[in-house]
């Protein structure tokens, strides 16, 4: 059998594990897809643990995935080194990699709803799932404009990220007036009903990602569909960036539409 498994802590509300398990009996692989939390000091010795007792990949979440790209014996990719983050280890090598899936994510979510990766967006939000979306909007080829509350930080990414620009909070409906994509990369609408976009700033050309998937259906993904735009809600971006993970490590084509259910039928 193999092992799979999510490292972090806390983990007990993961989706990965009935959504990856999903995938495994789908294509007929003898595999399970295990959680582990380790203390936050002991992330390194948690590898070598997993490495020793031959689990094949593992998922990093909070609070290790800077400590995943850190660890000696990762070798991460250059897009996980760009976004500064390892959210995924293959281990079945000789040598053990690193990868970021989140920013997959942000490109199979849009291009499975035949979004165009093209023209102009807006990330909003400087954090991990900003960095991720930022690098893999402007790898596409998408003008990118970063709003953030904290400014110095939007314009500090912008500076690594190739054309993006960096902008305050309060310059957002002026971007999203000019812009054809719109990806919330905050927290904003998980625990209140709140948008992190004035509703009269969205339009009918836009498309809006919402990286928040609890709830599956926000406030920012409401007015915009309201105003006519495209909406994708952030349990595509989850189940993209799973997916990635499933298929580097197995180099088998994920069921996306079984996991897809699953995930969904677990939200």
């Amino acid at each position: 059998m193999q092992v799979y498994g999510l490292l972090g802590n806390p983990v007990g509300h993961s989706l990965s594990p009935p959504m990856h398990e999903a995938g495994y009996d789908e294509r007929d692989i003898d595999a399970r897809y295990v959680t582990f939390e380790p203390d936050p000091d002991a992330f390194d010795a948690a590898v070598d643990g997993a490495r020793a007792l031959g689990v094949r990949g593992l998922n990093v979440t909070v609070p290790f995935k800077s400590d995943a790209l850190a660890h000696p014996a990762v070798e991460a990719d250059p897009l996980a080194r760009r976004i500064g983050a390892v959210n995924t280890l293959d281990l079945g090598g000789e040598t053990v990699t690193g990868h970021n899936t989140d920013a997959t994510g942000v490109t199979r979510a849009l291009e499975h709803h035949d979004i165009p990766l093209e023209g102009a967006g807006v990330v909003v939000g400087a954090g991990g799932a900003g960095r991720a979306a930022a690098f893999a909007l402007a790898d596409a080829g998408v003008d990118v404009a970063i709003a953030n509350r904290t400014t110095a930080k939007a314009v500090t990414l912008a500076d690594e990220v190739p054309g993006a620009s960096g902008h305050p909070l309060d310059a957002v409906p002026d971007l999203v007036a000019d812009a054809d994509l719109l990806v919330n990369a905050t927290s904003v609408g998980m625990e209140e009903d709140v948008s992190p976009v004035p509703a009269p700033a969205l339009h009918g050309d836009l498309a809006v990602l919402d990286a928040v998937y609890t709830p599956v259906e926000t406030r920012l993904l409401r007015d915009a569909a309201d105003a006519g735009a495209t909406t994708v809600d952030g349990a595509w971006m989850l189940l993209f960036q799973g997916v990635e993970a499933f298929e580097r490590w197995t180099g088998v084509d994920a069921p996306v539409t079984e996991m897809n259910r699953t995930l969904r039928a677990a939200l």
